[in-house]
């Protein structure tokens, strides 16, 4: 089915929300647990599938579901619909702070591949699809990067990324990034795991054993916080926790 078309603003700077205008009867798709705010009129029902086909039989719609519980995503997609008359707007945020990503999928040839907690929301008929790496290898070492998501169709999609977002524009380059730093690519641009370095580098190096590889030509979108670093900066066991220790000792030394 063709998209919905529908308009919309991005509020905010480091911690983004996106205010989707719907005319009547138009409808966006989200996260379950993504919205922020809407208008009387405004109808949401959660569903198994993205709705992108209306005919899918229910065996169609648990398969597509289970796709998505693979993924460690919802098992449902909420359908926020304006069922009342003029204009109405509906508001989505993601989990933790960060910047939003407006796509227009025909821009990108209908497709765009995101990493598989980027979708925050997108015009009814956009397809939500799990892809899987060709490369065992990231299967095996690739974390975040190994289960991604397509999505497909005519309209717009917003995807969210942790801290800033990075675009590249490769052209028939190459580049070398931590796993958990992609948002999401064009189709066009290969992706792969390989060892990071040597043997020492891999140890001592701090950047992890494995670093996803893009090679081609088009756009790539990255983020400097992946939540992954976040969590693990701000768990007892983190880095952060070191250094208060650190700086507790080092205090109480001077107060003696």
């Amino acid at each position: 089915m063709n998209s919905h078309e529908i308009d919309y603003k991005i509020i905010g700077h480091d911690v983004q929300l996106v205010e989707i205008e719907l005319d009547p009867a138009e409808t966006v798709i989200a996260e379950a647990g993504a919205m922020l705010y809407m208008e009387d009129g405004i109808d949401f029902q959660a569903r198994m599938g993205d709705g992108s086909n209306p005919r899918a039989g229910f065996f169609d719609k648990v398969l597509s579901a289970g796709s998505r519980l693979i993924s460690g995503e919802s098992l449902f997609l909420t359908h926020f619909t304006n069922q009342g008359w003029g204009k109405k707007h509906v508001a989505f945020s993601a989990p933790y702070p960060g910047t939003i990503i407006p796509l227009n999928l025909p821009d990108f040839g209908g497709k765009v591949i995101v990493q598989k907690d980027a979708f925050l929301c997108a015009a009814l008929g956009t397809k939500i699809s799990i892809t899987f790496n060709r490369k065992l290898g990231a299967g095996f070492f690739g974390g975040e990067g190994f289960i991604l998501q397509q999505l497909a169709g005519d309209g717009k999609a917003f995807i969210h990324a942790g801290g800033t977002v990075i675009e590249k524009q490769l052209n028939n380059e190459t580049l070398r990034v931590d796993t958990g730093c992609i948002v999401g690519f064009e189709t066009s641009i290969d992706y792969s795991i390989e060892q990071a370095g040597g043997l020492r580098s891999m140890v001592f190096g701090g950047e992890g054993l494995f670093l996803a590889t893009l090679r081609g030509t088009g756009k790539v979108w990255l983020q400097s916080m992946p939540i992954r670093k976040l969590i693990a900066e701000l768990s007892p066991a983190g880095g952060n926790a070191r250094k208060e220790a650190r700086g507790g000792l080092l205090d109480n030394l001077l107060e003696g």
